[in-house]
């Protein structure tokens, strides 16, 4: 499955200037509708409606739709019914002429001082009438289900960049993971020896000045001497730290290419990433590891960035 990204945008529309024909007149036009969905990064799903008041039936409906196929991201729906604006206002039939003027007479039979209809709420409640609830329903969740796929397919597009970018910051990882490799035992090697000449140089220093060496036999103080260096060289030892970062690459490349919602998992194996680069440069005692533990800090970084936006 793919890696899917929350971020995307899309839209459709139906009906109105879009859908009219040759041969259809502009003023016969039925309204149109249209969807606007827009999705970024968040810890779980927020759904958001701004419909337009006849489609607001259609809330609960659009809510089901989206959230069987989305897992995470804040996503926004705008809804509206358009007409044809570039044509002016729809002309009325016939028939919806004589059902107002009749309603009309009615009403003022009762209300005789009630004001006569103007050619403004008559063109209003005419183009009001053109959109059936029941249609529009389902025109709507039509749409929105076109406007659903669209989604998908852009957060999918979006999603494979950041999967080839991940990949890229592993990539660059193992390769400074195995610089690191060959470092370990020279280091530890090379402290352990510094503490052994040191210690040889206090003990020099103290039988000169007349100390009771005594104390310590000249074979036991190096014993001492190689279980402290040996004490030491396990502190600063990074081995242990690089096997848990090798592991854990392994798992975030198994994840991204398992795809599907891995945007959590990937998320705390990236904090387990940081913590083992963290402890290595806590641990260095040479500026080339020093710097490859920065590195890898940087690359750690600029995945965490892009996997807040993985679902």
């Amino acid at each position: 499955m793919a890696v899917y990204s929350m971020t995307g945008y899309a839209t459709a529309q139906t009906g109105g200037a879009a859908a009219t024909n040759a041969s259809e007149s502009p003023r016969d036009a039925r309204p149109g509708l249209g969807i606007e969905i827009r999705s970024v990064n968040s810890r779980f799903l927020d759904l958001t409606f701004k419909l337009a008041d006849d489609l607001r039936g259609t809330e609960p409906a659009l809510r089901e739709l989206l959230g069987a196929a989305l897992k995470r991201g804040k996503v926004e729906v705008r809804a509206w019914v358009e007409g044809r604006t570039d044509a002016g206002p729809r002309a009325p039939s016939a028939p919806e002429l004589q059902k107002l003027v009749s309603l009309q007479d009615n009403i003022r039979a009762w209300l005789p001082t009630a004001p006569p209809l103007t050619v403004a709420e008559v063109l209003q409640l005419t183009t009001r009438q053109a959109g059936n609830p029941g249609e529009l329903h389902e025109t709507l969740l039509e749409l929105a289900q076109t406007g659903l796929d669209r989604l998908l397919t852009a957060r999918e597009r979006e999603g494979q960049r950041l999967a080839a970018m991940l990949l890229d910051r592993l990539k660059q990882l193992r390769q400074l993971a195995k610089d690191a490799q060959p470092l370990i035992p020279q280091l530890v090697a090379q402290q352990r020896q510094r503490f052994i000449d040191r210690w040889n140089e206090a003990l020099g220093a103290s039988a000169a000045a007349g100390g009771t060496s005594n104390t310590l036999t000249s074979e036991a103080a190096q014993d001492r001497a190689l279980t402290e260096a040996t004490a030491f060289a396990i502190r600063i030892d990074v081995a242990e730290e690089l096997t848990r970062l090798d592991s854990h690459l392994v798992e975030i490349e198994r994840l991204i290419k398992k795809g599907s919602d891995v945007g959590k998992r990937l998320d705390f194996l990236i904090q387990e990433l940081h913590r083992e680069a963290n402890t290595m440069g806590s641990k260095s005692s040479s500026l080339e590891l020093t710097r490859i533990s920065v590195d890898m800090k940087v690359l750690i970084e600029q995945m965490r960035e892009q996997v807040q936006n993985i679902e």
